[in-house]
């Protein structure tokens, strides 16, 4: 059996070809999807601004490790298409970064190597 290791996926995209109405939906709720909103789910966390360019959906991924950021970053891209076309919303290319939070350094500041005063 394979290591899991958690992902953090930031997948990216434009909206395209929305209709009255889903423009309608998505600035009536635009305040609940704003930078307070940004947070790494399962489930995903929209974000977009009342200009409906651009929105970013935030993930967390569990996968196998031998499978790494490319296979993390293809299950959120499918997640967030997937909820995307349950809301009808109509949206152009997918891209996302991914990273690997159990392999990620940590540097703290004011951390001083051992025997310092």
């Amino acid at each position: 059996m394979s290591t899991q290791h958690t992902y953090r996926v930031i997948v990216r995209g434009t909206w395209d070809g929305l209709t009255d109405e889903t423009r309608a939906r998505l600035l009536s709720e635009v305040d609940e999807h704003g930078l307070g909103a940004m947070q790494f789910t399962e489930a995903g966390s929209l974000t977009y601004d009342r200009a409906l360019k651009h929105f970013s959906f935030r993930f967390v991924v569990v996968s196998d490790a031998d499978d790494g950021e490319e296979m993390a970053s293809m299950i959120a891209e499918d997640r967030a298409r997937t909820l995307l076309k349950e809301q009808g919303y109509g949206h152009g290319e997918l891209r996302s970064t991914a990273t690997d939070m159990d392999t990620m350094k940590i540097n703290r500041k004011g951390r001083r190597g051992a025997g310092a005063a």
